[in-house]
């Protein structure tokens, strides 16, 4: 296990180093001058070029893609054209937000996916299985920048049980958003598991176990479920990254003051080092998660070889 954990880790570090280079080849074939920007539009071309000299924005783009990663090597991931500030102080401030979004995501998301994929693999084609399927069609369905407004008409306007926007009133500020991310990744999850866990009931061990005296239950819940967890691990991982990544319209529809908004607000500033940053940090984070996934396989299933 050591020894896998050690090769994993190494792995990560041509990744990074890719990621590293892709995002910074392609933030600057985006059209736009952020020294023009940071002037003004009325701005004299002399003082337009003061500021790409102050940005380091002269130098040859080699020569800022080396600086950039001997930033990152020491833990510097630069200041932000707009601010000046360090751009990870930022990050630490926003990335909590959208950390507690994703979490609160993937909570509806099991609560609802959980019993309704398991209903539905043990009672198939029933009127149970329809409705969970028809649940399942509709929520892959429907986009977030409808759905999100939608719940806000319903339980922030029309019935004030939740805030509109915001993260001040707590808990009841990650409902309506949890919900709106929440409820498209459980319609993903509960077609996982039921194709997943009707395969496994029909495997000849389900039906040993229960002619051996096992009860219906015990073979299904402790047995083929189990055994059932291993592709939805899987989706639970790669969706646990795009909850990070899906949380940038989410969290403009309701001014969460996340990592995502942040990144929109600096992609439209044409600000290099935050949204450098802020994808560094994204894709990061989504790289752990599946190596932690890769780790639960073993525990779930033992008969994985790490």
């Amino acid at each position: 296990m050591t020894q896998y954990i050690v090769r994993r880790l190494l792995q990560m570090i041509p990744i990074t180093l890719g990621i590293l280079t892709l995002v910074f080849s392609l933030i600057h074939l985006v059209p736009g001058d952020p020294a023009l920007q940071i002037a003004g539009e009325n701005a004299r071309p002399e003082d337009v070029l003061a500021v790409r000299k102050a940005l380091g924005l002269d130098k040859p783009l080699w020569t800022q893609y080396v600086s950039y990663l001997e930033g990152v090597a020491h833990g510097d991931l630069g200041r932000s054209f707009q601010t000046n500030e360090s751009v990870s102080v930022q990050i630490r401030e926003r990335y909590p937000a959208t950390i507690e979004l994703a979490f609160g995501s993937m909570v509806v998301a099991l609560l609802v996916a959980f019993p309704l994929g398991i209903i539905s693999a043990i009672y198939r084609n029933s009127w149970i299985d329809n409705v969970a399927r028809f649940f399942a069609l509709i929520g892959v369905s429907m986009p977030s920048f409808w759905f999100g407004p939608l719940l806000i008409i319903a339980f922030a306007i029309n019935h004030t049980w939740f805030p509109v926007s915001g993260r001040e009133q707590g808990l009841r500020s990650l409902v309506l958003p949890s919900l709106t991310m929440g409820l498209a990744m459980a319609a993903i999850l509960t077609r996982m598991i039921r194709v997943s866990l009707a395969e496994e009931l029909t495997q000849l061990y389900v039906t040993t176990a229960i002619a051996k005296g096992v009860t219906r239950a015990k073979a299904i819940f402790r047995h083929a479920l189990k055994n059932a967890l291993i592709p939805v691990i899987t989706i639970l991982a790669l969706q646990f990254g795009s909850l990070l990544t899906g949380a940038i319209i989410t969290e403009q529809i309701f001014s969460w003051p996340g990592l995502g908004r942040l990144l929109l607000q600096s992609i439209s500033a044409r600000d290099y080092p935050q949204v450098q940053a802020s994808i560094l940090v994204i894709a990061l984070t989504y790289i752990a998660v599946n190596f932690i996934s890769d780790l639960l396989y073993g525990v779930v299933d033992p008969r994985i070889k790490l």
